[in-house]
């Protein structure tokens, strides 16, 4: 028979009730919902926009500084395309200029075409002047349509970009090896206007345009409505790239600018994606040519080639190329420093413009419109003090 003795230094704990159940700490005033106000910031941001661009700018500008503006809103236009394209699909799109030029041309072609009617002619201006042709060539003929030219000036572009862009893409071609492509396309497009003096102006391109779908471009007043028509058009690429953005294709196209070969393993295929955001592009693209010819009166080869490409891309990596109105302000604050320095340092702008992107990439990756965010994160987290909760320890 054995005895069980308890060690002499412990200590025996009497059975007792489970002790009750620990009541939550105190709840903390929760905050407001903010959700209502996020919702209303897109749609009030817009209406800022319509209203500064429709109301504010006619007002303010004269005639000179508006018909400047609607110039500058067209390589805005251009800018938003870029944003999508470079911004969120991380395609360094430097040929531009290219799908600029289609649509521009395009629209140049039926306006001349318009201009000689008027007048009895069959055959433009440039054409009666050099004298090597007595018929209209045959590819001008469709342009004399006004629903194939409107289409044209933005289906072609996008068709261009997609056999462009199927052939590039599928053989994974990516990074500096794609912008040096996209630019030696713009050369050549460049070139080949050039040398078609008698079909496409040459050098001095399509210039003199007087009337706009009946419209005479020489009025202030329909030279005002060119002007809301382009930021008419600016808006609503702003409002559909923004859509795109935060769709699930907008989702999509980032994973694959950021990680391409784990979405290819997922199922999808990346070249699909970056292709439809290239055509995307390149279709602004050609709207932004077809609207800068009624602005401006004139398209040709040197507002297509490789320099107004690279002016494309900088305007957006100057004001942030992940945003769109910084990629839209960035633009247009480009061109209105190009306008103002070229006439008083032409032979330095071009430098100048190098130096800007090397700067914005080098130092600012996201441009102005991230320089708040910078800020802060060299002020440093804010320092807030720990929630306490009730109970003892």
């Amino acid at each position: 028979m054995t005895t069980e003795t308890t060690p002499p230094n412990a200590t025996t704990v009497p059975a007792g009730p489970p002790a009750p159940p620990q009541s939550p700490p105190p709840a903390t005033a929760a905050a407001p919902d903010a959700s209502p106000l996020r919702r209303l910031r897109v749609p009030g941001a817009f209406l800022l926009g319509a209203v500064l661009l429709m109301g504010a700018a006619p007002l303010l500008l004269s005639d000179s500084g508006l018909n400047l503006l609607a110039k500058y809103l067209c390589y805005a236009i251009v800018a938003v395309g870029v944003s999508l394209a470079w911004g969120r699909g991380g395609l360094l799109v430097l040929g531009q200029g290219v799908f600029f030029g289609l649509g521009g041309y395009a629209m140049a072609m039926h306006l001349k075409l318009a201009d000689a009617a008027t007048t009895g002619q069959t055959l433009p201006d440039f054409m009666q002047l050099y004298g090597t042709s007595t018929a209209l060539p045959w590819w001008w003929k469709p342009f004399a349509d006004p629903v194939f030219a409107l289409a044209a000036t933005v289906l072609l572009p996008m068709a261009v970009a997609a056999l462009l862009g199927f052939l590039v893409f599928r053989r994974r071609v990516k990074g500096a090896y794609f912008a040096i492509l996209s630019q030696a396309l713009a050369a050549a497009l460049a070139i080949w206007l050039i040398g078609q003096q008698a079909t496409t102006g040459g050098t001095n391109g399509l210039t003199d345009i007087q009337g706009f779908f009946g419209y005479d471009l020489n009025d202030p007043v329909n030279r005002r409505t060119v002007y809301f028509l382009i930021a008419a058009a600016l808006l609503l690429m702003m409002a559909a790239a923004r859509q795109l953005f935060v769709s699930r294709y907008g989702e999509l196209l980032v994973a694959v600018r950021d990680s391409e070969e784990r979405v290819r393993f997922l199922g999808y295929n990346p070249a699909n994606v970056k292709l439809v955001a290239y055509v995307v592009a390149a279709g602004m693209a050609g709207l932004a040519g077809a609207l800068f010819v009624p602005a401006v009166g004139i398209i040709s080869p040197a507002l297509i080639g490789i320099v107004p490409s690279i002016g494309f891309v900088i305007g957006a990596a100057v004001g942030g190329r992940a945003s769109l109105l910084g990629a839209v302000l960035g633009a247009v604050a480009v061109a209105w420093t190009q306008s103002t320095l070229s006439d008083a340092l032409p032979a330095a702008w071009t430098y100048l413009q190098g130096l800007l992107f090397v700067l914005a990439v080098g130092f600012l990756p996201g441009g102005l419109a991230s320089l708040p965010a910078v800020l802060r994160g060299r002020r440093g987290p804010s320092r807030t003090p720990a929630p306490t909760t009730g109970g003892t320890t």
